[in-house]
């Protein structure tokens, strides 16, 4: 245990100190000694973006509702931390029993973001725990990750012992049966490892050999033991486990400062950029009394002022006019937040729910301007519809919208990025019209980043001339128009493309640029693209090679030996669709796309409602 004395030399010297101290309300503390198996979750980024993180809270309470397991929290130390720690030896601790996490049996990373891979490093590094997985034996903890990232787990594959692949809440529990076995029998690492390789959707990738082409493009992706399968399948829970009404509330503020239920995972949208729409598929709604009756112990337990009811399209949610008007009347001095609406589903019932309550600033994502390039993008929704959204919106007395854009969109053109700009002027003279006072809007403009498992996963992104061009075209007129504007630098975007799509060989870059000293690479201020410019050089490898290059359909891809359910025909479908300028309607709507899901309730309805 780090002694606490040798902490108060340094803690009054760092920012934010109770960022280390732990002892929040909910945290659990249980017995070290009389507990066999030992946890360290982590979101790799400081603890405001790890604490808002919603997987942690699920495994945390999962994990420690076992007798023989204790589950504690570690986040990656801000960089005035970092240094302080090193200079005074002090190894990274956990926050409930301040343990050095080399006395944990396992370290699990949540993976959401390919920006926070060089944290994982700097993790690992600071608790003196070799980085690399083939360089720690039997006296190391094991070293899983899961999350989005890890449905490509190919470029953090040297530094993983194993993935999980999917939905963790099942799967988990399989695997501590395997991690108990280890404990009580002995076993080496080699043999709990090969033992772990045989649960569906665990991923050993020491177990698999990559060869390439005299190109760079893989040849092939073979195991090399029995127990590891050729293709690892996503794991999916089909019925969502309750809520968690007693997570661990901060003592300073979080990026995610309120109380949040998942009320769906999933969403039937089928955007052709999305990966997140795809990976979680199916969608699995819980019911509506479960809800109602979790945001009633969150807050008696918990005591926030506002409740967010997350999902992935919040407004799809079946009956939710009725759950924000039964929250409403149960809750009436708590602000609910929705912050994930599709324009065509906020219809005139839920609006009535929610004008009923105090006026939150909304949040829609459009994604392009053109009616033009959002059929090619799958965002089924018409220029007369999305001004007719906004016009009852407006007569409704919302005054204050946040709308989120795309650039570098395939096929998308210097007009496709000017009817961004008109389709803002019309919503300005629309609000001025129906309220007499011009509403404030808010733009946030990402750029398209091509993801594994979508229908644009073989897409070139946009080089950055061409992005810094429309990025201008936009700035201008939107400033004309009076709009605040935030946007995203084309490197960040470019960076995030290549670890997205990368293979193996990449751990070599990001374990270079964490040499070099980056960290903290999802921060403008910390993020140096120079490193990785070097750290690319120094592997012989090009960034362009991952990020801007079409890749044709019959190309091996890094994460073609994960299936995650929705199959390879159906992704080149819906890219040829896409050029065609063709929609695809929500499988809600009756119509089965035929994605590939098979399971025992229709993939393409909602569940548990």
């Amino acid at each position: 245990m780090i002694d606490s004395t040798i902490l108060d030399k340094i803690l009054h010297r760092v920012t934010r100190p109770a960022r280390y101290t732990g002892g929040e309300w909910n945290s659990i503390v249980k017995n070290w000694d009389e507990t066999p198996i030992r946890f360290a979750l982590s979101y790799p980024d400081v603890y405001e973006i790890g604490m808002s993180n919603m997987a942690l809270p699920i495994l945390y309470e999962l994990l420690n509702s076992q007798p023989d397991v204790l589950a504690e929290r570690v986040f990656a130390p801000w960089v005035d931390m970092a240094a302080e720690m090193r200079a005074a030896g002090i190894p990274l601790f956990s926050l409930e029993s301040r343990r050095p996490l080399t006395e944990f049996d396992v370290i699990g990373f949540s993976l959401g973001y390919e920006l926070t891979y060089t944290n994982v490093l700097d993790i690992l590094d600071l608790a003196g725990i070799p980085l690399r997985a083939s360089e720690r034996n039997d006296s190391h903890p094991l070293i899983i990750a899961g999350g989005s990232c890890a449905l490509n787990p190919e470029p953090m594959s040297d530094f993983i012992d194993l993935f999980v692949i999917g939905d963790g809440e099942e799967v988990l529990l399989e695997l501590l049966n395997t991690i108990r076995e280890w404990k009580q029998a002995g076993k080496t690492r080699e043999q709990m490892l090969r033992q772990a390789a045989a649960i569906e959707g665990i991923y050993v990738p020491g177990f698999y050999q990559v060869e390439y082409q005299a190109d760079g493009t893989i040849k092939s992706i073979t195991p090399t033991i029995p127990e590891a399968k050729p293709v690892i399948q996503r794991r999916i829970v089909t019925k969502l486990p309750p809520p968690i009404t007693h997570p661990v509330v901060p003592y300073i503020e979080v990026t995610h400062d309120r109380e949040a239920i998942e009320i769906q995972r999933g969403c039937t949208r089928g955007c052709r950029f999305c990966q997140a729409g795809i990976i979680y598929r199916p969608m699995r709604e819980r019911p509506l009394t479960e809800v109602v009756n979790a945001a009633e112990a969150l807050v008696d337990e918990c005591g926030y002022g506002e409740l967010s009811l997350v999902s992935l399209s919040t407004s799809d949610y079946t009956g939710i006019d009725q759950l924000v008007t039964d929250l409403s009347e149960h809750l009436s001095n708590v602000t609910l937040s929705l912050p994930s609406l599709y324009l065509k589903t906020f219809d005139t019932p839920l609006m009535e729910a929610l004008s009923r309550r105090k006026k939150i600033g909304l949040t829609f994502a459009p994604e392009a301007g053109s009616e033009r390039l959002r059929k090619i993008i799958n965002k089924n929704i018409s220029e007369e519809e999305l001004l007719e959204t906004f016009s009852d919106i407006f007569a409704r007395g919302w005054t204050s919208i946040k709308l989120y854009f795309m650039l570098g969109l395939p096929e998308e053109t210097m007009e496709d990025v000017e009817e961004i700009v008109q389709l803002v002027d019309r919503l300005r003279t629309l609000g001025r019209s129906v309220t007499g006072r011009t509403p404030q809007i808010r733009i946030n403009l990402s750029t398209f980043v091509p993801k594994p498992h979508t229908p644009f996963q073989w897409v070139a992104q946009v080089d950055e001339e061409e992005l810094n061009a429309r990025q201008e075209l936009l700035r201008t007129g939107l400033r004309r128009k009076g709009t605040r504007v935030s946007w995203q630098d084309p490197k960040t975007s470019l960076l995030e493309a290549a670890l997205s799509r990368g293979d193996r060989r990449l751990g070599e870059v990001i374990r270079r640029a964490w040499e070099l000293g980056s960290v903290f690479d999802a921060w403008d201020e910390h993020f140096k693209f120079d490193n990785w410019q070097r750290a690319f050089k120094d592997a012989g490898l090009e960034i362009d090679f991952y990020a801007r290059r079409q890749r044709p359909f019959d190309e091996i891809l890094p994460w073609s030996h994960i299936d995650i359910g929705v199959t390879t025909d159906f992704l080149k479908r819906e890219y040829q669709r896409a050029l065609e300028c063709v929609q695809t309607p929500d499988c809600r709507e009756g119509i089965c796309s035929a994605c590939g899901l098979e399971l025992s309730e229709p993939a393409c309805q909602p569940t548990g409602a």
